[in-house]
């Protein structure tokens, strides 16, 4: 099977299976989606979720969050990973804001990559969910997918595994295919135990022929 002939099968699954595929995060504008997947950074969608209504109540716009101080941001987050670090980057995000984008949340990568707290897999994320823009945010669940199934040649970076993406999956399709991934591997391709006697993607994935149909 050629690696087209696998993308292609690999996406009509994802097409018929899981079409209405989301971001898992609770948010209802730009900036509350841009604080929440600053805080998912190592964390858990489910933890971040617990977390943001108090925040959101708490520091409801930029200009709130940008007087507040760390200290204040800390007790509201502490539960989640690297509080103090994320904390500071929330303010400095917020400032960011309002000094350089009128409080709003930009829509391009190198003025989202200006941002605390956002790296690469933050600002493709907002391109992809808040603005519906041809991106692939690659995180742990999308790099692990997309080698297993054989979607990249075992790519050793997420930003190789990002650009391999993008090369074979159509634009329009990208930021959905995103959720695909990210989903399939929280749920069905984990990391320890990959559920592979339930994946409807094991007629064309490498993980499962070299290591289920061998009897591994």
């Amino acid at each position: 099977m050629t690696k087209k002939e696998r993308y292609k099968k690999v996406i009509d699954w994802f097409l018929e299976n899981a079409e209405s595929a989301e971001t898992e995060l609770n948010y209802q504008n730009d900036y509350q989606l841009l604080v929440a997947v600053i805080l998912s950074a190592q964390c858990t969608d489910k933890r971040v979720n617990m977390i943001t209504p108090a925040l959101f109540e708490a520091f409801p716009t930029p200009e709130v969050m940008a007087v507040s101080t760390p200290e204040a941001l800390f007790e509201h987050i502490k539960s989640c990973s690297y509080p103090n670090n994320k904390a500071k980057n929330l303010i400095g995000m917020a400032k960011k804001l309002l000094s350089d984008f009128g409080g709003n949340v930009p829509n391009n990568i190198d003025s989202l990559l200006t941002i605390p707290g956002v790296g690469r897999k933050t600002a493709n994320v907002m391109l992809a969910v808040a603005f519906d823009k041809p991106a692939m945010p690659v995180d742990t669940h999308v790099f692990r997918v997309a080698n297993r199934i054989g979607l990249t040649n075992n790519s050793k970076t997420p930003l190789k595994t990002e650009r391999e993406l993008v090369k074979y999956i159509p634009a329009d399709l990208l930021s959905k295919a995103h959720h695909w991934l990210i989903l399939h591997g929280r749920y069905i391709c984990v990391a320890r135990k990959p559920k592979c006697e339930i994946c409807g993607l094991a007629p064309w994935c490498n993980y499962y022929k070299k290591n289920r149909e061998v009897g591994k």
